[in-house]
């Protein structure tokens, strides 16, 4: 659909756009990332007719735009990282805005004041079908707050229905609910053969619905390949130029919140490298021999880190070994003994004398191993769960939520998506720990009568798991880093579980009280099938 030969374009004195090539096809979402966050602005600037390149060529549809144009003519959709609306006119004016009933159109003298009436209820209709936060299609733009016109703006995408559409960093202006609400359109455009160009600061959005991702450093395009050959690691290497990311970004790099803030450490470390560079070339051997070893004891400390997180990740490997070997042993061994003990209790109550003293001295031994017999079983539970194997994650959850909310007396509501099928081993082991050991967290502390269990698919790519309950939530002096000083190792032992599966996780205590654990879980592509009868 789109095709670019050797772009360039000048932004001030650097290039934002050096030769770059670039190909987009119908239904195809490609992921840009830019480093310095000129090339996806200039390219935007390109594509909306408003400027022309310095050097190269574009074909959209196979031929050759010429500029200066207008997008809409030629089918494409810019949603800009800053809302451009027209302030002078009302909600629905700016939605309908270049789709309006034209001169050129029969009787169009007489259609207007119907067509006015229409476009009002056409702009409330699709505000209430997006779900969007607006006012009145009557409001002037001028009143609106910049979410609102970003809303607007997107609106005017949906009633365009263009081609091709550029998505040029919308988690500036938009909350949460609607960044992942834009994601549902995204794939909807995906699946209607739209081409979409997707620049957001959030990688895991980028990966959640994007085909392709393509790195721009320098205004040179460093990496152009499919979603699932990459990950974020190699990403923030390759935009913060650190040559192979499986051997220079360390994994700690996983805990900042965005790659955007790994990226400005880069550029601190790059920064300050400099300085020490330009220092060496006045100061003495001794300086530069010290410059040497803080290089090899940072490479050291990188490779302990790697080291520490592969043992961490072994350790709990071998300890759900130990723990399946160990309930194993219990359930087949001791607890077969005693439930043969039990039958033998048994005959031999009814061997005895009807009021026999000893009748009722086995009896109650009995009870007693019954109640060690089940003591047993919960054990058994908690070291390996009985269901996950046979059945899976979701009904494992489901089975030890029952068990604990009677033990506890506190209500779980459990919401989990229906055919959640399948994962990997470790995954459905570790997610199982996550719930069991946030549980545990919610009856030590919370003080809370309700809990509710959230696991499903955020994206194809991406699991979302929460705990949430109504207690009193964390102490306003809580500190993760301070938990084990207190031999408090649970929400530690939850962080270390989500980091090791490459995830992110917050916990936020809730306005209306209680504690939510929030986990973000990377997942590969889930590839649906459809069975024949």
């Amino acid at each position: 659909m789109l095709s670019i030969e050797g772009l360039s374009r000048l932004h001030g004195s650097q290039y934002a756009l050096n030769n770059v090539d670039l190909e987009v096809r119908a239904g195809e979402v490609i992921g840009l990332i830019d480093r310095e966050g000129t090339g996806l602005l200039e390219l935007t600037a390109l594509l909306s007719g408003a400027t022309s390149p310095d050097n190269g060529l574009v074909w959209l549809h196979g031929k050759r735009l010429q500029w200066p144009f207008r997008p809409q003519r030629h089918g494409i959709g810019i949603l800009y990282r800053e809302p451009q609306i027209v302030d002078t006119l009302d909600l629905a004016s700016n939605i309908f805005l270049g789709n309006e009933y034209r001169q050129d159109q029969p009787y169009w003298r007489a259609l207007l004041p119907y067509a006015a009436r229409r476009s009002y209820l056409d702009a409330s209709d699709l505000i209430a079908r997006l779900n969007l936060n607006l006012p009145s299609p009557h409001t002037s733009a001028s009143y609106l707050s910049n979410e609102q016109r970003q809303l607007v703006a997107i609106a005017q995408l949906v009633v365009q229905q263009p081609d091709l559409i550029i998505v040029d960093n919308p988690d500036r202006t938009l909350s949460l609910p609607y960044q992942e609400q834009l994601l549902y359109l995204i794939r909807g455009w995906q699946q209607d053969k739209r081409a979409v160009i997707f620049g957001s600061a959030n990688l895991d959005y980028l990966f959640a619905v994007c085909d392709r991702i393509v790195i721009l450093r320098e205004g040179r395009v460093v990496i152009d390949c499919a979603a699932d050959e990459t990950n974020r690691e190699e990403t923030v290497a390759a935009l913060a130029g650190s040559g192979d990311g499986s051997q220079q970004i360390t994994p700690v790099i996983w805990a900042l919140d965005s790659y955007y803030q790994a990226l400005r450490q880069a550029e601190l470390l790059r920064h300050n490298k400099q300085l020490l560079e330009q220092d060496l070339v006045r100061q003495d051997t001794i300086n530069r021999q010290l410059l040497e070893q803080l290089s090899i004891q940072v490479e050291a400390l990188d490779q302990a880190n790697l080291a520490l997180q592969n043992a961490q990740r072994r350790l709990l490997i071998e300890r759900e070994q130990e723990r399946k070997h160990l309930a194993r042993e219990l359930h087949d061994q001791m607890i077969q003994d005693l439930l043969s003990l039990n039958y033998q209790l048994e005959e031999a109550i009814d061997d005895s004398p009807e009021g026999s003293s000893w009748r009722d001295k086995l009896a109650n031994v009995r009870r007693d191993v019954r109640n060690v017999v089940n003591d047993l079983r919960q054990i058994c539970g908690k070291l390996r769960p009985p269901t996950i194997d046979s059945f899976g994650l979701s009904a494992a959850i489901k089975s030890y939520a029952d068990t604990w909310s009677e033990r506890t007396g506190i209500e779980v509501i459990l919401d989990i998506d229906e055919g959640f099928g399948r994962l990997p081993e470790d995954t459905e082991l570790s997610l199982f720990r996550i719930v069991q050991e946030s549980l545990s967290n919610v009856r030590k502390h919370s003080q809370a009568s309700q809990v509710r269990v959230q696991l499903h698919h955020a994206s194809p790519r991406m699991l979302h798991l929460s705990v949430v309950d109504d207690g009193v939530g964390l102490d306003k002096r809580f500190d993760l880093a301070r938990l084990s000083g207190s031999g408090h190792y649970g929400l530690l032992g939850i962080t270390e579980r989500v980091a090791l599966l490459g995830g992110r996780i917050t916990f936020r205590s809730q306005s209306e009280g209680g504690l939510l654990i929030q986990a973000e879980i990377p997942h590969p592509r889930i590839e649906s099938t459809e069975s024949t009868h």
